[in-house]
């Protein structure tokens, strides 16, 4: 068992918080072999003696890093009680951020250099020959430069840590909150060690069965693609029915119609869109769904998009707006879609987020079989269909495998009453897999928040405050439902900025894994 020693961390900003790392085993068949390193962050109890115990936490994924995470919260993101009975501890699982992270590249430079002039998604056949030629050499690079800590990424290990880490600090149960991949990550954890939960929070489910295998990629039968049509199509009424002077897209027409045209009209020319250092840069048909799937993850946000849609399509229709008549209000929009593009920022590296997710399960895709499921996938949820059907590819052009990974069964056997969250429009992780995931357990009770958006996180204090009650007291209401604290459209454009939109809980890259 590693024994852990809590410094203070090192950063302006992070006085509130303790940081660690720790060593564990890379290869569990072999505990007293090599060891890799874990890198740990905690947020003490605010109520010594009160305390309950520890709190892991996961934001997300995969590839999404527990300790920068939590430093970007800046301190408490929790309800008060929760922090006040608990130390709430962050960690980078293996192979992602700071613990002996995947990497494919010699730096991030050459990464980003790289990955520069990929589309977000491909829609032509040059597109998509190009596409499965730049993620086979990225991965064929991933498997040399870190092949043997890709084969032992899998989420499996990243469970069998966080039980080493349990011991470490003292529980002799494990208290766990995880969002999106985070409750792949419960779920695995709770199958693998069912007498060792003491309480679970799953926030925004993915089903484990999808994740481990069937038809189709990854991204396909999880069904992100049908989840974000249905918001979206969300997104698009509430706009109509706010009117012009809360969405900017309803002063131009039907919302509907006008996202419609925009978007056939990229597909036949995409725009040139001015950047800060005077150049321009391409933006695609591609790029544009990219950018309003993960802006579809937190409705306080919806006006910037609705904002920033209604820009492209004047830019789309005009095909001559010069960058000084756009109006300020919708600027900031604008410069945070090309941040996400990585124009004008870096993104985060794909090794750790690809290590986890190829090695879970079964792939069983030819490469050339994705151009027939994307547009079997724009028939089920256009636009969003086919992008989240090229989820996967990565794992299809390269075998990449960790003999240690648990791929079920999933019915769960642990005796600990779980709770369950979903959101009723959530565009990652589809609502109509909540129920399904919690009667896997013997004790789940569902929370639903009937809203918009991924996950809780940051969204719902009502939500917040039924998580503190049943990790407090493990006690949970079965069926009850939460508001968000910002409806969409409730907020003018550049009150609450795009980037603080989360994917799966991590700030969304450019071509993000899921």
């Amino acid at each position: 068992m590693p024994e852990i020693a809590w410094e203070d961390c090192e950063g302006e900003g992070l006085e509130a918080f303790d940081c660690a790392s720790v060593e564990v085993p890379t290869d569990y068949d072999e505990p007293d072999g090599a060891t890799t390193t874990i890198a740990m962050t905690r947020l003490p109890a605010t109520d010594p003696e009160q305390r309950i115990g520890t709190l892991f936490v996961n934001f997300g994924g995969p590839g999404g890093p527990g300790v920068a995470t939590m430093h970007a919260t800046g301190g408490p993101f929790l309800d008060p009680e929760v922090h006040a009975q608990f130390d709430v501890v962050g960690f980078d699982p293996r192979g992602v951020g700071l613990s002996d992270p995947v990497t494919c590249f010699p730096n991030l430079e050459a990464e980003n250099a790289y990955f520069a002039d990929l589309d977000a998604f491909p829609t032509t056949a040059r597109e998509r020959a190009a596409f499965v030629a730049t993620f086979a050499g990225a991965v064929a690079s991933c498997q040399l430069l870190s092949g043997d800590r890709i084969a032992h990424a899998s989420t499996a290990n990243v469970a069998r840590d966080m039980d080493l880490l349990r011991q470490a600090v003292g529980d002799t149960e494990l208290s766990y909150l995880g969002y999106s991949y985070g409750t792949v990550l419960g779920a695995t954890y709770s199958a693998l060690f069912p007498d060792r939960v003491r309480a679970m929070v799953l926030d925004g489910t993915l089903d484990p069965v999808a994740w481990s295998g069937g038809e189709g990629s990854v991204g396909y039968r999880t069904g992100q693609g049908v989840a974000a049509s249905e918001t979206f199509e969300q997104f698009l009424a509430l706009c109509a029915e706010a009117g012009p002077e809360s969405c900017a897209l309803a002063a131009l027409g039907d919302p509907s119609e006008v996202v419609e045209d925009t978007l056939a009209a990229l597909k036949e020319q995409p725009l040139e869109v001015p950047l800060p250092d005077g150049s321009t840069a391409e933006l695609g048909y591609d790029e544009v769904v990219a950018a309003v799937f993960s802006s579809l993850y937190v409705p306080a946000g919806w006006s910037d998009l609705a904002a920033l849609l209604a820009e492209i399509a004047v830019m789309a229709d005009t095909q001559e707006q010069e960058p000084q008549t756009m109006s300020a209000q919708s600027l900031p929009s604008i410069g945070e879609l090309l941040r996400r593009l990585g124009l004008i920022e870096d993104y985060p590296s794909i090794g750790g987020a690809l290590a986890s997710m190829c090695v879970d399960g079964d792939h069983p895709l030819d490469p050339w079989d994705y151009a027939a499921l994307a547009e079997r996938a724009d028939e089920e949820a256009p636009h969003f269909g086919p992008y989240r059907a090229w989820v996967g590819i990565q794992c299809d052009v390269v075998e990449l495998t960790d003999e240690d990974a648990y791929t079920g069964p999933w019915e769960q056997q642990t005796d600990a009453t779980v709770l369950v969250i979903g959101t009723r429009y959530d565009p990652a992780t589809p609502y109509a897999f909540t129920q399904p995931y919690a009667d896997r357990y013997p004790d789940a009770r569902v929370l639903t928040v009937e809203g918009y958006g991924h996950t809780t996180f940051g969204q719902s204090s009502c939500g917040n405050a039924v998580i503190a009650s049943y990790l407090t007291t493990l006690e949970a209401e079965d069926g009850a439902t939460c508001d968000q604290d910002v409806a969409p459209f409730e907020t003018a454009p550049g009150e609450a900025p795009l980037e603080e939109v989360p994917l799966l809980g991590v700030p969304a890259p450019a071509h993000p894994l899921i």
